[in-house]
């Protein structure tokens, strides 16, 4: 998948336009349906107290993001291909098997939501809609074999729609300036809160976009990028990081936002099927179907961006292709029997994104660590404040799936 695209001399505006894109696709998996089952139920049933969550999380993912697409960019290598280099072959495989988990994780939800979208727009079965969402991802991949630019594009296309779909409602409501702002002080309460904040994070910082950016930024540009243009397009990287994930981050704080303010109280909020039922009944039919088309486009762009991050785990770090076709059905199968079974698929969504916190630690310690290397990043390291900073993110998200982990087990 190489479309590579010119590096313009202009302001930073123009090289803006000429390099947004990788970041862009990346961050659709910012926006996925895990998101809106994590956003919608920590908002209908807490109010705003997780708001600190998703602030935190969008800032680690700025950062996170944006030295995944630096690692590509100055090695001309994807994190997988690194670690397929560097890593003996067991460990090759430990490490494919929970990366392959989390994508298999990411998928699941994906298909789920868009089958959830097609039973609240047409009325479409469940596994059937999860069929459907399938193929048309499929459609959605197929657009690589006609450069990276025009996938990217697509994406682009559908990232707007979620935009719309998921921001639209808070213009029919009411939020509480001052509860939001105590919102973003650090607590939990109980629990399921902090099930929910690991959720969250899972969702927002997740293990597939930190492997594929560094293959978009690669792609797009190619190895053996000269010397002189590496800290253009590095800054110009730095702008597509930010705007991207500031267009996602917003969706996410608005989606709890709209729970918050219009959602509690309601019965069955704690599902994406009750939430859409709460929206028609709070805000109108009409803003309900949008968020509902926002579902559907999020599902449709996320599962085709996360079968192209396990496309490229299983080439980093098994040096092995199969067709996408393949994998696409292969990696369907799990959330088609979990949409058959009649498991609640909003719980599901909950579980997968709480699996990818877990996940996350695999593949963020390397990449920090990677990205500090003066012999493998020459003048592009990490400075000592951003080492900290990456290195301080990776402790918080541990912190957090430990205390996960010992409350569940307690039961407090």
């Amino acid at each position: 998948m190489r479309d590579q695209a010119p590096v313009r001399r202009g302001g930073g505006i123009g090289r803006l336009i000429v390099l947004a894109g990788p970041a862009f696709v990346a961050a659709i998996a910012y926006v996925d349906p895990g998101n809106v089952a994590a956003n919608l139920t920590a908002g209908a049933k807490y109010g705003y107290l997780l708001v600190w969550v998703l602030v935190a999380a969008n800032a680690m993912a700025v950062l996170v993001q944006y030295l995944s697409a630096k690692l590509g960019l100055v090695t001309g290598r994807s994190l997988p291909e690194m670690l397929g280099e560097r890593l003996r072959p067991a460990s090759r495989k430990a490490f494919w098997v929970q990366a392959e988990l989390a994508a298999v994780a990411t998928d699941v939800a994906e298909v789920i939501g868009g089958a959830i979208a097609l039973n609240l727009l047409f009325g479409v079965p469940l596994p059937l809609g999860g069929l459907i969402t399938g193929v048309v991802s499929m459609v959605i991949l197929a657009t690589q074999t006609r450069g990276q630019r025009t996938f990217e594009f697509v994406v682009i296309g559908l990232l707007a729609i979620i935009t719309l779909g998921f921001v639209s409602g808070l213009a029919f409501t009411d939020v509480d300036g001052g509860e939001a702002l105590r919102g973003l002080v650090p607590r939990f309460e109980g629990t399921e809160t902090v099930l929910l904040a690991a959720s969250m994070l899972g969702a927002t910082v997740m293990p597939h976009a930190i492997y594929v950016h560094s293959a978009l930024a690669r792609d797009r540009h190619g190895r053996g990028i000269k010397a002189a243009l590496l800290p253009r397009l590095l800054k110009a990287t730095k702008l597509d990081v930010g705007f991207a994930l500031l267009i996602a981050g917003s969706v996410n704080i608005a989606m709890l936002l709209l729970a918050a303010s219009a959602l509690r109280g309601f019965e069955g909020t704690d599902t994406i099927e009750g939430a859409h039922a709460a929206i028609s009944s709070a805000l109108g039919p009409t803003v309900a179907v949008m968020f509902a088309v926002g579902l559907l486009a999020s599902g449709l762009a996320s599962t085709s961006v996360g079968c192209a991050a396990g496309a490229e785990i299983m080439h980093g770090l098994l040096h092995y292709r199969i067709p996408m076709l393949v994998r696409r059905i292969v990696v369907l199968i799990p959330a088609l029997v979990v949409l058959s079974l009649g498991i609640d698929p909003t719980l599901a969504l909950v579980i997968s994104q709480v699996v990818l916190s877990f996940c996350i630690p695999f593949a963020l310690i390397p990449l920090v660590r990677m990205t500090s290397e003066r012999a493998l990043m020459g003048e592009h390291r990490n400075l000592r404040g951003t080492t900290i900073a990456a290195w301080t993110a990776t402790g918080v998200i541990v912190a957090l799936n430990v205390a996960l982990l010992g409350l569940t087990i307690t039961g407090v």
